[in-house]
Formats: structure tokens, C-alpha cells, sequence
């Protein structure tokens, strides 16, 4: 029996709804603005987890060309009925002010890593649906509803409809089972039967330091619901110096050896030396991230082992270990056919006429398009943050002709909060290497006046990010062996949840490639290899 060490899914993977089909378990994950939408995570022994599938990569099933930032596909839930495994999932369209407009759609496929259906429009009453496979063979919609009325609560309760597989489509009426706790802020519920008990598992408090999973039962299937006797289930609210905060969020799994689990989103704050412990708590870059509990049954209710607060290490369950290979490779030499997985864009896929692997075989070729703060086309491809120090390096050639075109390395956490180390033209200096932040929408250019000149001889130029759990600096070689670094210190805190502006805090920081070119003409960058390193 292995022991589990937490978050399992380090980095942003929040929101986590996990499956199991027989002995394989597998976690389906929140996206939000990333595309492509939904990452699925496989696993035999609940602690080793691999990236396996990505099930929404066609524009027909998630077109978030213009979604605002932390739009896009919320809390994706995955089960597998029928011989069918169901991904039901939101793609939100609004999220600051008074509505939060966006649509629940069902798509399904017969194998986890297939190509998954056309999706299905459910309705737009609200966000983090949930399909329930009921024994007698009906199916049925929950969702939390919302309710855009000034004065009143937005967040309604929990709805429920039944589903008609033959008619792909929500029939009869719809019935609020559920308003919550005075905790409030009630949402993604998920549904189970028990030992003749209907359980509604449902997140309270907002999705920051204040998270919690409530759950409640009932004998019938539209309430009343009991709320447990020692609610919630698990918050990290009561314990502010624990590694795992913002717990909450979950959803539960069975073992094919009859052992049960809770999946639950959870962040871990850069530690914050002198500062006040309670408020603000700290700030997360790699985003929510997802852990497990071990729960244990106790008059048909579900506890978790140890209290309701997460653990950070925990007994895994009676399984043989699994291990998996690396499925990032530490240096990526672009050249395989396509991207490997890990990678994404924002909000469309990128066509070859943006993102080739063939144009200059054993680079990745990237198409300026527009800039890092547009909310519709960038030439930008990026893997996520998952460790606290780690190192990220590539190499460039790119010849602009003008200020317009810059391409380079980028820490990115939404179009309002990045930095990046770029290649760009200066009509004095030439060929020029110069920073770019911008920080809650202040731009600033760090070393204006004193930009580094890259040598006409010189094809490639050689970029790092060298992050340091809450700071990091760039670093550029002309010959990949003699690296100087580039003296401005910028803050991990400020690529966080906790630290972004507006009402979208829902995603974690990335580091990648990008090419702009706002002039037009589509200037291009070959990039020769990405390096992802970590240090811990």
C-alpha cells in the first residue's frame, strides 16, 4: 500500500471530477480559457496520474474566441454509463458584473482518448453541471442556478431535470433540490447513490480561502436533503497554517477494492516571511491544483480519515503501483507530428497558418498574430507552471523589420498579468532584446534605453526563465554556453489567483512561445527546442 503525497495534479488542474471504469480511474479537470478544453487524467493506483486525453480540440464543440479571461470551460464532469463515457461541461461567456452567461453541453465518446461527439446544447441556467446515472436507468441534469437579480443572491440553488438519451435533449420540469448552507455561494454539485442514500456533494464558500465541499442525503431523489451532521466535509478555512488551503471542490470515487477516496481542488501559497497570516492568506501561481483523501463511513456518512481538513500525504489504496514514463519530455525538439499535449493555446486552436511543426521541420514555426492582451487570435503556445523552481529555456531565430514584430518567451497568467522576454526591432539599435510587463494592465518596458543588442552574425538566440519559488529573471545567451542574466527581478505572486484583478481568478501561470506581429505580415519565429526543468 503506497503512500500518496498531495496535490497529485501539481499545477492549475482544478475542479477535479474523477471515474472509474473497472480498475482504471481517470480525472477529468477545468480549462477554462486554454484550449484545447477539458484535461483527462488516467491512473491504476490514484497516485500516479498521466495526461491521457483532451477530449474538446475541434471548434464545433468549444469556440472561445472572445471569452474573457477565466471564461470558458468550467468544472467538467465525467461518467461513465452504458458502455459510453458522458463529459458534461460549461463554456462561460460572461463573468464580471451581475450574469455569468454561459452554455452546459454534453459530449460523449466509447473510448476515454477517442474522438469525442458533437456536443449536445443542455441549457444556460447556470454553470458546473453534473450528469447522474440513476439505477432505474433515467439520467438526470444538476446544476447550481443563476440568479442575475440586483439584491438578490446569485446563486439560487441546485436544479434538477431529467435527461432523454434517445431524445438528446432536458425533458420535464425543472425542481431547485438543494439551496445550500449558510455557507452559501452553492455549486458544483455532483450526485450519487449509496446504500439506498442519494448524496449530493456540492462546493460552498467561493472558490478562494473560504472553500468547502458540503455534502448532504436523502432517501428520495428530490430532497428534502439532510445536510451532515459535522459539515463540511473538507474546508482548509479553519486551518490557516496547513500546506493545503482552498480546499474544496470534489467529487468521490469507489475502489475496484472497495476502499473510498475523495478528489478535491486545493492551492499551497507561496510562504509570505513577515507577513500577516489571515489576511490576505498568500498568493498561488500554480493555481488551484488537485489532491486526495482517504474517507471512511460512518452511520452513511462519509468522513474523511484524520478531520475535515486535506492532508498532505496520505495511505493510498490496496493497489499494486503503477508507474508511468515522463509525458513532458524535459527538452522537446519539436520533432514529433504534432504539439505534444502538454502544450495549449488561448481560447481557438491554432491552424498551420499559425502553428506549424512542418514549415521548418524540427522547429516550431509560430505566425505573428496579436498581442498578448488580445482575447482572440495569439501566436502563443505554453505549457503550465507545476513547480515552484524550476527552469524554462529556447531557442529563437526571428528577424523583424519593425517595432510591431517581437517573439520570445513568455510567463503569462491572463491578457492583464504577464512578462515577457522578447526579440523585437529598434530603428536605432537594430535586432534588439527587451522586457515587457504588464502588471493588472501597467505596462512598463523594464530596460528601455538599455536594451540588449542582439549581433547581426548571431541566427538563434537563446532564452531562460530561471523561477525561484515567489521570484524569477530571465536569462539570454548568444551561443547557448555563456548566459547572462537580465538584471529586473519580477514577482511569482503577481501570476496568481490571488493577486489578478476582475472578477476571473480561476487559472494558474503558464511559460511558452509567442509571435506578434501587429503590423499585418505575418512575420514569423522558428523556435528549435522548449526545455522544462524543474529544481524540486
Amino acid at each position: 500500500m503506497a503512500t500518496i503525497q498531495n496535490p497529485i495534479l501539481t499545477g492549475f488542474n482544478p475542479d477535479p471530477c474523477i471515474c472509474r471504469v473497472g480498475e482504471d480511474y481517470y480525472i477529468a479537470v477545468s480549462t477554462f480559457e486554454w484550449f484545447p478544453g477539458v484535461q483527462i487524467y488516467h491512473s491504476k493506483d490514484l497516485k500516479n496520474w498521466r495526461l491521457i486525453a483532451r477530449p474538446l480540440n475541434r471548434i464545433s464543440q468549444l469556440n472561445m474566441m472572445g471569452n474573457p479571461d477565466s471564461g470558458g470551460v468550467w468544472a467538467p464532469q465525467l461518467s461513465y454509463c452504458d458502455n459510453t463515457f458522458w463529459l458534461i461541461y460549461s463554456d462561460v461567456k460572461v463573468v464580471d458584473g451581475q450574469w455569468k452567461d454561459g452554455h452546459n453541453y454534453l459530449v460523449t465518446c466509447d473510448t476515454i482518448d477517442g474522438e469525442w461527439s458533437e456536443p449536445i446544447y443542455l441549457n444556460s441556467s447556470g454553470f458546473d453541471p453534473s450528469l447522474f446515472h440513476d439505477e432505474d436507468g433515467k439520467k438526470y441534469l444538476v446544476n447550481m442556478l443563476w440568479d442575475h437579480r440586483v439584491g438578490n443572491h446569485n446563486f439560487y440553488g441546485i436544479v434538477l431535470q431529467e435527461y432523454s438519451a434517445s431524445e438528446q435533449k432536458l425533458i420535464g420540469k425543472t425542481e431547485i433540490i438543494f439551496k445550500g448552507t449558510d455557507i452559501k455561494l452553492t455549486e458544483a454539485p455532483h450526485l450519487y447513490k449509496i446504500n439506498g442514500y442519494y448524496y449530493l456533494l456540492t462546493a460552498e464558500g467561493g472558490t478562494k480561502y473560504d472553500h468547502a465541499s458540503t455534502i448532504a442525503r436523502s432517501k428520495n431523489l428530490r430532497g428534502p436533503y439532510e445536510v451532515h451532521p459535522e459539515n463540511p466535509l473538507i474546508s482548509s478555512w479553519s486551518s490557516p497554517r496547513i500546506t493545503l488551503q482552498k480546499a474544496g471542490h470534489s467529487s468521490i470515487v469507489q475502489t475496484h477494492t472497495d476502499e473510498w477516496f475523495l478528489v478535491h481542488l486545493t492551492g499551497r501559497p507561496l510562504s509570505r516571511e513577515g507577513q500577516p497570516l489571515l489576511d490576505p492568506r498568500g498568493y498561488c501561481p500554480l493555481g488551484r491544483e488537485t489532491a486526495i483523501q482517504r474517507l471512511e463511513w460512518r452511520n452513511d456518512w462519509p468522513y474523511v480519515v484524520g478531520g475535515n481538513q486535506p492532508s498532505l500525504e496520505i495511505e493510498g489504496p490496496r493497489i499494486a503501483e503503477v508507474q508511468w514514463g515522463p509525458d513532458f519530455p524535459e527538452k522537446d525538439d519539436f520533432n514529433a507530428d504534432a504539439l505534444n499535449p502538454y502544450f495549449q493555446s488561448l481560447r481557438i486552436p491554432l491552424g498551420e497558418h499559425i502553428v506549424s511543426l512542418s514549415d521548418n521541420p524540427g522547429h516550431l514555426r509560430l505566425y505573428g498574430k496579436e498581442s498578448l492582451t488580445s482575447k482572440f487570435t495569439q501566436a502563443f503556445v505554453a505549457r503550465r507552471w507545476q513547480h515552484f523552481n524550476f527552469k524554462a529555456e529556447t531557442k529563437l531565430a526571428f528577424n523583424p523589420t519593425t517595432f510591431q514584430q517581437s517573439a520570445g518567451l513568455v510567463n503569462y497568467y491572463n491578457t492583464q498579468n504577464w512578462t515577457s522576454c522578447q526579440i523585437t526591432w529598434n530603428e536605432d539599435k537594430g535586432r534588439i532584446l527587451e522586457l515587457v510587463s504588464c502588471d493588472n494592465f501597467t505596462f512598463t518596458q523594464p530596460i528601455q534605453g538599455n536594451e540588449i543588442v542582439v549581433p547581426e552574425y548571431v541566427e538563434y538566440v537563446y532564452l531562460r526563465v530561471d523561477v525561484k519559488s515567489d521570484v524569477y529573471h530571465y536569462w539570454y545567451s548568444f551561443d547557448g554556453v555563456a548566459w547572462t542574466i537580465i538584471p529586473v527581478t519580477f514577482h511569482s505572486h503577481k501570476l496568481s489567483d490571488d493577486y489578478i484583478q476582475g472578477g476571473g481568478f480561476f487559472t494558474g501561470a503558464f511559460v511558452g512561445m509567442q509571435c506578434q506581429d501587429t503590423s499585418g505580415q505575418n512575420k514569423h519565429a522558428d523556435f528549435d527546442y522548449f526545455m522544462y526543468k524543474s529544481h524540486s
